[in-house]
């Protein structure tokens, strides 16, 4: 029972949240969701009702984020040994 509880209460894993974007840091790049999001100024507007402020942008122009290095390709499947198929009327 203490333990269920102790599941409801810690709820689903928080994800970590992205750096916030910054003039300190305009034009750095940060991987996140698979695209390599650059932190840009953006200026707001009367028509978009927005402020100026910094942004992560992640558009659709935005190439994906490098392969991790840590993570090794699949290997290649092959045939497991002794198993062979030929065509009918053949025998090697």
């Amino acid at each position: 029972m203490i333990r269920l509880l102790a599941l409801i209460l810690a709820g689903p894993a928080a994800a970590q949240a992205p750096p916030a974007c910054t003039a300190e840091i305009e034009g750095q790049v940060a991987c996140m969701a698979g695209k390599l999001c650059e932190c840009r100024f953006e200026r707001g507007g009367q028509m978009t009702g927005r402020p100026d402020r910094f942004v992560w942008d992640c558009g659709v122009m935005r190439p994906m984020c490098p392969p991790d290095p840590t993570i090794q390709p699949a290997q290649p499947w092959g045939a497991p040994g002794g198993v062979w198929i030929t065509p009918r009327g053949r025998h090697p």
